[in-house]
């Protein structure tokens, strides 16, 4: 699980764990690592505390291979790290661009490169990406992040047309509003959190634990015939027209 020590990735970490997987949560903090290792291990299931960066191609090489050592073999892979900047597109600088396109869209197909060469090998493997709103409709301020969430859409259809015959499926998740620390100072309490609710039939925001059916079933062997899709958890965000 890349990104696997906060936010939504720790939520999936625990939820995939409670499910039956054994997981090994990675991103760059080590002390909150430890601390989703613990919840799984806490459910019975093993865990790693290993450390990565997606910038770094052989940081993502070192965490498979201790993957590969702890557990023999890795089937799924999720993508769950993410760099998110709301600023107006002409003052957004060339730095800040590729900063938000490397961590959500390189970051995400070079994991893919490295744990996909794995799952190839062995002709069995489930890769969940996340993809956002933004992957389909436009949003104020944040061209770089939309950018890299369209990228996201179009690398998993690639990947799955590309793998899917070889055993590997690849498939997003794409996540309505959920309040987290990345992106609460800009949803709660604000006009743009308000019109988000207007244009959410459900009228609330997304529970982060409601991501972890989603996210488990593209994993599992109930989605043996699911190949490229990108399933919206978004409380018909993407449905809505007009709501009143």
């Amino acid at each position: 699980m890349l990104g696997g020590g906060s936010g939504l990735g720790r939520v999936l970490s625990v939820g995939l764990a409670r499910a039956g997987a054994d997981v090994a949560p990675s991103g760059r903090r080590t002390s909150e690592l430890s601390e989703t290792a613990r919840a799984i291990e806490a459910l019975g299931r093993r865990s790693l505390r290993v450390p990565s960066d997606v910038l770094e191609r052989a940081s993502l090489e070192a965490l498979l291979a201790e993957a590969v050592k702890a557990f023999g073999k890795v089937d799924i892979l999720v993508c769950c790290q993410g760099r998110h900047q709301r600023k107006a597109t002409l003052d957004v600088t060339d730095d800040e661009y590729a900063a938000v396109v490397d961590t959500n869209l390189t970051g995400t197909f070079r994991a893919c490169q490295v744990f996909g060469r794995h799952m190839l090998e062995r002709g069995y493997g489930r890769i969940v990406t996340v993809a956002s709103l933004t992957s389909f409709v436009g949003f104020h301020e944040v061209t770089a992040y939309a950018a890299s969430k369209a990228g996201v859409a179009g690398l998993t259809r690639q990947l799955a047309v590309e793998w899917g015959p070889r055993g590997v499926l690849v498939n997003a998740i794409a996540p309505g509003v959920f309040v987290t620390p990345m992106n609460r100072a800009v949803v709660e309490g604000t006009p743009r959190g308000q019109e988000l609710l207007l244009r959410t039939p459900l009228k609330r925001f997304g529970v982060p634990e409601e991501l972890v059916g989603p996210t488990v079933f593209l994993a599992s062997e109930a989605a043996s015939f699911v190949n490229g899709q990108i399933l919206s958890v978004d409380g018909g965000f993407l449905a809505s027209g007009v709501n009143q």
